[in-house]
């Protein structure tokens, strides 16, 4: 029986959150697409972050991979995270919060110059977020940061889709999908946001190449990539890139499409106030039920249930560890 040092191997952007409520007036002010993700440059997010005053934000280390790897391991995987940060004050704080929360994390260089990528997430009364996210020195994310060693020690290999928006973040990302290719880890990816399947498509098909093991995105995701109106076409043509795939459908649970067919997942009821992270608590508890041996229909009921808590409380992830552990526990009782 093979032994793994780890059961997710995530490589993404490394950002820390900065999330605020606001206003739907805010958004329209300041140009920003709701529901969606932007990428700004420097100059843009301090503009945006001085519009919003005196407004007090909840910060944590995210990125969408490291939202799914806290919550592999909040689950009780094993995990690890490839990354890039600068040498600051940013970078640090993400460091040390991953660090602490038991997740390997790849050497950083020291020297690394520039600023660590930040994400303001714009939470409207409706619960939607909209995101604007200076990637800084995550834009630079190469090869070198893929400790090759780890990866091929791992289950599992989990890609963020946002990496298709720089060529070496593409690169490095089509790098750790052939690695895991060629040591038989299995391969997982999700397509991240609308944004990054309607500009950065080939790039897409570039990481994912002749296809992978698991492909999770939302039903306007999938929509978008099958460039259809209906959700039957998209999860037919996503299952050819993929034979197990995971739509998610806000309220009304999510979809899995795999080897014995598609099975609709019920959801939960629960009132939404913040859907940030939803998709990358999904992803997380997911991969961790997977690697503790369950089936993907029961990985899908168990991901639903915890996606149901994140955007049921403020936040793109939990507080602690602690959390998660309580989380799983009342799924199970």
């Amino acid at each position: 029986m093979t032994q793994y040092d780890y059961d997710v191997y995530g490589i993404g952007n490394a950002l820390v959150d900065m999330a605020y409520s606001v206003d739907d007036i805010f958004l329209i002010e300041n140009d920003i697409a709701k529901g969606h993700m932007t990428l700004v440059d420097r100059l843009q997010m301090e503009r945006l972050i001085s519009s919003l005053g005196e407004l007090a934000p909840e910060r944590a280390c995210g990125g969408s991979a490291a939202n799914t790897i806290f919550a592999v391991r909040g689950f009780g995987g094993q995990a690890y995270y490839s990354c890039r940060v600068a040498n600051d004050s940013t970078g640090n704080y993400f460091v040390s919060e991953m660090r602490d929360a038991g997740i390997m994390i790849n050497p950083q260089d020291p020297i690394t110059r520039g600023r660590s990528g930040r994400c303001l997430i714009l939470v409207s009364p409706d619960a939607e977020r909209s995101m604007s996210s200076y990637l800084g020195v995550s834009e630079h994310l190469t090869v070198d940061q893929i400790d090759e060693a780890s990866l091929t020690r791992s289950r599992c290999l989990f890609i963020e889709g946002y990496l298709a928006s720089s060529k070496s973040g593409t690169v490095a990302a089509t790098r750790a999908r052939e690695i895991a290719d060629r040591n038989d880890v299995s391969t997982s990816l999700t397509l991240s946001d609308p944004t990054m399947v309607n500009f950065f498509r080939d790039a897409l098909k570039n990481i994912l190449g002749n296809g992978i093991s698991r492909l999770f995105c939302n039903e306007e995701e999938a929509l978008t990539w099958a460039q259809t109106d209906r959700l039957d076409i998209a999860a037919r043509e996503l299952n050819d890139i993929a034979p197990h795939v995971a739509i998610t459908l806000g309220p009304n649970g999510s979809l899995y499409v795999g080897p014995d067919g598609t099975r609709s997942v019920a959801g939960y009821d629960v009132d939404a106030i913040d859907t940030n992270g939803a998709g990358d608590m999904y992803a997380g508890a997911f991969l961790a039920a997977i690697s503790q041996q369950a089936s993907s229909f029961e990985a899908a009921r168990f991901a639903n249930f915890a996606a149901a808590n994140i955007v049921s409380r403020h936040g793109a992830r939990l507080t602690s560890i602690s959390a998660y552990q309580e989380l799983k526990r009342a799924f199970d009782s």
